[in-house]
C-alpha cells in the first residue's frame, strides 16, 4: 500500500504519537495532535503540520484584495532570506474579512505567482474563524498557548522546530518587523 507524504511526515515527527488519550471523568477521550490535522495545498495535496516538522513555522492568513496584500512581497522576501536555515511561510487564504479573498485556489495561486512571485507553500482556501473554522486555525486560536480570534487577514503566528506555537503578530506587524525577525533568529 502507497504511504502519504503525510503519514510518513507524522511517523517521523520524534516518533510522538499522532493522537493521545485524556481521561476526564469515567469517559477516554482521544484527542488528536494538530500538527497532524489534514489540509490540502492550493494545488489539492493532502498535508499537515508534520510536513514541516524540524522547520520554524509562520503561519498567514492570506488575502488577494486586502490593504496587507502587499505583505506577500516581504513574506517572500522573509521566506528567501531564511529558508535555507529551515524556516518555512505558509499561506492559508481566507475569506472571512470583507470578502476580500473570492477567488478560487487556481485564481489565488496565479495571482500570488504572478503578481508577488510568491514560491513559498500556499494551502487550499479555509475559514480562519467562525462556525466552518477550519480544525488548525480553531487549535491555534482556542486550544494553543497564544489564543485569541484572528482578527484581519494577514495575522501571523509563528511556531518553533517542534511545531508549538510561540507567538503570534497582528496584521499591523509587517514581515520584516525586527520584532518578527528577531523572535525567528532565536528559533534557529
Amino acid at each position: 500500500s502507497t504511504v502519504s507524504r503525510t503519514e510518513k511526515a507524522a511517523a517521523a515527527a520524534d516518533g510522538q504519537p499522532s493522537t493521545q488519550t485524556a481521561v476526564k471523568g469515567d469517559s477516554t477521550m482521544l484527542m488528536t495532535d494538530y500538527r497532524v490535522i489534514p489540509f490540502k495545498t492550493i494545488t489539492g495535496h493532502d498535508s499537515s503540520l508534520a510536513d514541516f516538522h524540524g522547520k520554524v513555522v509562520l503561519i498567514v492568513n492570506v488575502a488577494s484584495q486586502c490593504g496587507f496584500t502587499p505583505q506577500y512581497k516581504d513574506l517572500e522576501v522573509l521566506y528567501e532570506k531564511y529558508k535555507d536555515r529551515g524556516f518555512v511561510v505558509i499561506g492559508f487564504p481566507a475569506n472571512n474579512f470583507g470578502s476580500q479573498e473570492p477567488g478560487t485556489n487556481e485564481d489565488i495561486l496565479k495571482f500570488c505567482s504572478t503578481t508577488y512571485s510568491v514560491t513559498f507553500p500556499m494551502m487550499a482556501k479555509v475559514s480562519v474563524k467562525g462556525d466552518d473554522k477550519h480544525p488548525l486555525f480553531k487549535y491555534l486560536t482556542e486550544e494553543s498557548p497564544v489564543t485569541g480570534e484572528v482578527k484581519w487577514n494577514f495575522s501571523k503566528f509563528l511556531l518553533d522546530r517542534q511545531g508549538n506555537l510561540v507567538a503570534r503578530y497582528p496584521s499591523e506587524t509587517k514581515p520584516l518587523d525586527p520584532k518578527l525577525t528577531g523572535r525567528i533568529e532565536t528559533l534557529f
